[in-house]
């Protein structure tokens, strides 16, 4: 004979058990793999407002969102997100763009310049790499700009990034505008 505790204690280790119960920072997908959505979208005059506006309610992935081990190509997506995102606040603030015309030609320079960055360390390992990162010239921007898991560039309800620092190597180019 069982008591009803012993009951109510199954069910509530089954009922864990199978909804895989999610106590630590990293979301994960339906493979278990951290859920980085990427690539990011080209900026547009339809999502800039976005991109400028509601940065600080998009994801940012810090070391603590990753497992230890094995995922390192989730990671790089990571720091390509937060590098772009930093980016998109220096090309917002006005701290490199001298007219509000050169907005969104900046916020184009920073996505192109990260994605190369992010094809540049997808290549320094000895996985595959992401696959628009094997394409060249606009090419490999069209790949990038589609299947986009977030076009408008729309914030998380209820999120709040965390402060991550600046990150360095973004220089704006006007004379390309």
């Amino acid at each position: 004979m069982t008591s009803a505790g012993g009951h109510i204690g199954f069910w509530i280790v089954a009922f864990l058990t199978l909804h895989g119960a999610n106590f630590g920072e990293t979301k994960t997908n339906s493979l278990n793999e951290p859920d980085v959505p990427f690539p990011p979208a080209c900026p547009t005059a339809q999502n800039l407002a976005a991109i400028c506006h509601q940065g600080q309610g998009r994801p940012r992935y810090l070391a603590s969102f990753f497992p230890s081990s094995g995922a390192s190509h989730f990671r790089r997506r990571g720091n390509a997100i937060n590098r772009l995102e930093s980016w998109y606040r220096s090309c917002c603030s006005g701290q490199v763009v001298q007219q509000s015309h050169q907005i969104l030609c900046c916020a184009q320079q920073a996505w192109k310049q990260a994605l190369s960055q992010f094809c540049v360390e997808e290549y320094s390992t000895m996985t595959m790499p992401y696959e628009c990162c094997e394409d060249r010239g606009d090419a490999r921007w069209t790949c990038f700009n589609s299947e986009l898991p977030n076009p408008n560039y729309s914030s998380t309800p209820g999120y709040t990034a965390p402060n991550v620092p600046e990150e360095p190597g973004f220089t704006f180019n006007p004379n390309t505008c």
